[in-house]
């Protein structure tokens, strides 16, 4: 294993990923060396056979690129494991599927591993943001519009219904459309028909609707703000995706693929950059209010900002800028000049987008 190269280090870090796991055992030494272990009673068995089998269910399914990112979005807890063998049940027939779950979470990514897993696969998917949608956009965004609608319409376009026959349509953030826009497209959920902005003529269509939210629909409907008749349009089978707090043990697993990819993408070795114990500790002490994407998106900075191979604690310090920290009864504590410097540093890359050789003729350092 030693003379491969990259393939070597994706190997040793599947084989750290079963390690910590329990499935196998980390002799200590240089290369590392790994032998089975057994588990110790017969729950912990049964529990790593079916975790085994499903994890070799989803690397037999098709290599579509949301199945690769779905795959990496899972770690050692269960529940990620159950969402997938959700998503296989909700491919399984063009039943409308509601995707809930906070910002960040995989929403787009569960979807469009429905849509390319579904008889549907081949044909287009259609992702609209409702949550960016004014009233004035829906029709002509949605239904399309006709040559001569209104000022600036010069050529006839397709909406996003028209593109997404016989393919999917991805709604993502549903639950931000107003009653007006709701009215609209419950329309077209009943009749499977429209007309173009601007046109006379009804067009017919075949979709398969998917809706995700981050907001509480059922409570939109008490109150008046969502329709109870498109709910229940939009809410056929939900599959609910968890917060990555709710799954801590995950985040370990999660920031070594996030930092295997900033160095593979870069054309680094997988092992140029490696997170300290400190660091991987403040990353899992983190709420993480952005999920999955904060945590990529935290990594990827803490290795690019990182000045050795070795990411610290005080190169994601940045984390807790914004979060409320316990109060204490003790005094503050004052930052040193290390922190105040470091701090000045973030501000300045930050101020030109991370370009280490603007930074450093800021700052007057060599770079």
């Amino acid at each position: 294993m030693s003379t491969f190269g990259r393939l070597r280090l994706d190997v040793e870090n599947c084989l750290n990923e079963l390690a910590a796991f329990g499935v196998a055992r980390r002799v200590p030494g240089v290369p590392p060396r790994f032998g089975a272990a057994r588990p110790v009673d017969e729950d912990s068995a049964i529990l790593l056979d079916t975790f085994l089998e499903r994890r070799a269910a989803i690397s037999t399914e098709d290599q579509a690129p949301s199945v690769q990112r779905f795959r990496e979005m899972i770690g050692r807890d269960e529940k990620m494991l159950i969402v997938f063998e959700w998503i296989r049940t909700a491919a399984k027939s063009d039943i409308a599927v509601l995707i809930l779950g906070p910002t960040g979470s995989g929403k787009e990514v569960v979807a469009r591993m429905i849509h390319e897993l579904s008889r549907r696969g081949p044909e287009k998917f259609q992702a609209v943001n409702c949550a960016a949608l004014p009233d004035t956009l829906f029709e002509s965004e949605i239904f399309g519009f006709e040559k001569g609608a209104f000022t600036g319409a010069h050529d006839r376009k397709p909406g996003r219904l028209e593109l997404a026959d016989h393919g999917t349509l991805f709604l993502d953030e549903i639950g931000d459309l107003s009653l007006v826009a709701q009215a609209k497209l419950l329309r077209v959920l009943e009749d499977r028909r429209f007309e173009r902005l601007g046109g006379q003529k009804s067009l017919q269509v075949d979709f398969r609707l998917i809706s995700a939210t981050n907001r509480p629909l059922d409570q939109f409907v008490r109150d008046a703000r969502f329709r109870e008749d498109l709910y229940y349009r939009v809410n056929a089978f939900s599959i609910r995706l968890p917060s990555l707090r709710e799954r801590p043990v995950d985040i370990p697993v999660l920031a070594n693929r996030f930092l295997a990819r900033y160095c593979a993408s870069n054309g680094l070795p997988l092992d140029a950059k490696t997170l300290s114990t400190e660091a991987m500790g403040r990353l899992q002490t983190y709420p993480w209010p952005g999920n999955i994407r904060e945590l990529e998106s935290t990594v990827s900075r803490a290795a690019l900002s990182a000045p050795g191979r070795v990411i610290r604690d005080n190169d994601i310090e940045f984390l807790h800028a914004g979060v409320a920290m316990p109060v204490t009864d003790g005094p503050p504590r004052l930052p040193t000049l290390r922190d105040a410097e470091r701090a000045h540093i973030v501000r300045v890359l930050d101020a030109v987008s991370w370009n280490k050789k603007e930074a450093a003729r800021v700052l007057e350092i060599s770079r």
